[in-house]
């Protein structure tokens, strides 16, 4: 019967892990606090000498092969964008709200008129924050329906 200890054990050189028959041999109580190299203990039973520390697994990559954290590490997140409407003369503010709601993905009525209003009154708003393939995505559907908007790179956090 094999158990996994997590955490870190101070161990003499003769130091015998003996459980007792039927109890659960898991040291750790608890989550794990500590990532340490998970260890097996082979526990035998009475009149056998105890049970003993066997080698730390070692997780091994072939060569050639990222690890699943340097994959991650890798990766970097596409930096945002800004779709961004302009005011205009000639569409109606019901028909700007409209099209904010068709276009643009989870738009409540609320945001459309508050976006619509600020184009207005501003010459300008911010429509939706997002990676640059959305932002462009966005900004032709708001232009295919006749607004204005354009895109820009989103400096200084969201």
């Amino acid at each position: 019967m094999e158990t996994a200890i997590c955490g870190r054990l101070a161990l003499s050189p003769n130091h015998v892990f003996n459980p007792k028959p039927g109890e659960k041999q898991s040291l750790c109580t608890g989550p794990c606090p500590s990532l340490g190299i998970p260890m097996a203990v082979s526990a035998t039973g009475p009149g056998k000498g105890g049970g003993v520390l066997e080698r730390p697994v070692i997780e091994k990559t072939t060569p050639g092969r990222e690890s699943e954290f340097d994959v991650r590490k890798s990766r970097k997140a596409a930096p945002p964008y800004r779709v961004i409407l302009h005011n205009d003369n000639f569409n109606k503010r019901e028909y700007v709200v409209q099209v904010l709601m068709k276009v643009i993905p989870g738009m409540t009525l609320d945001n459309a008129v508050n976006i619509m209003q600020e184009a207005h009154y501003n010459g300008l708003s911010v429509v939706i924050i997002c990676t640059q393939a959305d932002a462009e995505e966005h900004c032709m559907q708001l232009r295919g329906n006749g607004l204005l908007s354009s895109i820009e790179p989103a400096s200084g956090g969201c």
